[in-house]
């Protein structure tokens, strides 16, 4: 049966009455397919784009299945972001105001933690929050989530980037064993397959492609002679001014030439190619993923298993000798519903390998003279972050919110000058806006993180 309105929906009329408020009645693709199943207590993996209205696929179960008069939390919802969790927080409260003593609570990292604490004394119905504070408060058996019915991963990729896979294991380690869990992302990979695996029960796929999921890729080539190549690169980028770019070579020696040419003109660039020891290799690859390096240049070999969401544009130095590759290659940007571009250099005696690449793919790619291109070096961008590499990691029982609270808390840096940060097993990752690396890194030189100073080392 599809459900098309809110009033088809057999909820509390109470949260129907809500909703009405806020003039919403008529349900969005991912709402009409995911709400009825999991309104039934089905597991759900719901794919969709941010503003989709996928919350209220997660907010109107949650209010569903609460009792009111049972003073236990019975529905926890995780976010990724604190920003995101007071957004979630905030619909929650909304669409609950007619039912009344529905107590939501957040749970984030960087706020403190006394009125936390207090808030917790009694049990709210509902918490919403980041994985590392509440981890922080489960370890410390502050919250009781033995009667948690529903549980919730929301924008689960980016949770997951943001290496929270540990925090959930030991938060869900204290729910239930039969509890529903509810699971929405932009993206479906690996990872995210792994972990639905390990917490979801037969769950029903909820997918909405829209038209923006489909990869928009612009292609266009530039004939090129082998001594402008380079130079014909440099156009490009200064050009177009892409955030980032991938541009691929089909040889190791032309990676470095490459490389060491940007380089010496201002460009952030590096290297991936088959000679690199693994430290160096995730050395270069956390720089880029966390926007600290604008130009990635690579083999193809050597970038199997990129898992990069947001690569602006992908530029052939070199026309691949395989059109498969040409695809695979290309397919790097445009991920997510995101636009991107994809720009091929080409010499005369490679134009047969265009051609073959356009029979395979079934459409053109607009071929102009790279003369019409100037390379302009005042209009050559740095990145925004830097990445900081740090000597702990998860053996050193070092998580994300660790990082995230020594450095907005005890160094002062504002939450929006942080980016991405990775631990794993021996090292960590953390990006940090290039204006606020220096009180990063004298925090790192004088401070501590959970009692132990860390080697700290700009990428």
């Amino acid at each position: 049966m599809t459900v098309e309105t809110v009033k088809h929906l057999d909820i509390n009329p109470a949260i129907t009455k809500a909703l009405d408020s806020q003039g919403i009645y008529q349900l969005s693709p991912i709402q009409a397919q995911s709400l009825p199943e999991a309104l039934q207590g089905k597991d759900v993996i719901g794919q969709a784009q941010t503003g989709s209205g996928k919350t209220l696929c997660f907010v109107i179960p949650a209010l569903q299945h609460v009792e009111v008069n049972d003073f236990t939390t019975q529905a926890i919802i995780l976010c990724p972001t604190r920003e995101l969790a007071d957004q979630v927080a905030q619909q929650c409260r909304t669409a609950a105001k007619n039912i009344g003593n529905i107590k939501v609570t957040t749970l984030c990292g960087g706020q403190p933690m006394g009125p936390q604490i207090q808030s917790l004394k009694h049990s709210p119905h509902i918490i919403v929050g980041t994985p590392g504070r509440v981890m922080d408060h489960a370890e410390k058996r502050r919250i009781d989530l033995s009667n948690v019915k529903l549980r919730v991963l929301d924008e689960a990729d980016r949770m997951l980037d943001m290496g929270f896979e540990d925090d959930l294991r030991i938060i869900f380690g204290q729910t239930p064993k039969q509890v529903q869990t509810l699971l929405f992302s932009a993206t479906f990979t690996e990872q995210i397959e792994r972990v639905a695996k390990q917490y979801l029960h037969n769950p029903v796929t909820c997918k909405v492609e829209s038209q923006d999921s489909k990869p928009a890729i612009t292609q266009l080539g530039y004939n090129v002679l082998p001594h402008t190549r380079t130079q014909a690169l440099k156009a490009v980028l200064t050009h177009y001014q892409p955030k980032n770019a991938i541009v691929f070579c089909n040889r190791k020696v032309q990676v470095n030439e490459v490389v060491e040419e940007l380089i010496e003109d201002g460009f952030s660039a590096a290297g991936l190619q088959g000679d690199l020891e693994q430290h160096q290799r995730t050395s270069v690859l956390m720089q880029f993923a966390s926007d600290a390096l604008q130009v990635l240049v690579a083999t193809d070999v050597a970038a199997r298993g990129l898992d990069i969401d947001d690569v602006a544009c992908v530029i052939n130095y070199t026309v691949s000798e395989e059109p498969e590759t040409h695809i695979h290659r290309i397919g790097r940007t445009a991920r997510a519903g995101a636009q991107g571009m994809a720009v091929t250099l080409v010499s005369d005696d490679e134009e047969h390998f265009l051609r073959k690449i356009e029979v395979l793919q079934e459409s053109d790619i607009p071929l102009k003279g790279a003369q019409s291109l100037r390379f302009h070096k005042n209009k050559i961008t740095q990145p925004e972050f830097t990445c900081i590499s740090l000597s702990a990691g998860k053996k050193e029982k070092l998580r994300p919110g660790d990082l995230v609270g020594a450095l907005t808390k005890d160094a002062g840096i504002p939450g929006d000058d942080l980016g991405k940060i990775k631990v794993q097993n021996s090292m960590s990752f953390v990006a940090v806006k290039t204006r606020s690396v220096k009180k990063a890194m004298a925090h790192f030189r004088e401070g501590k993180i959970k009692g132990k100073r860390i080697r700290a080392r700009k990428l």
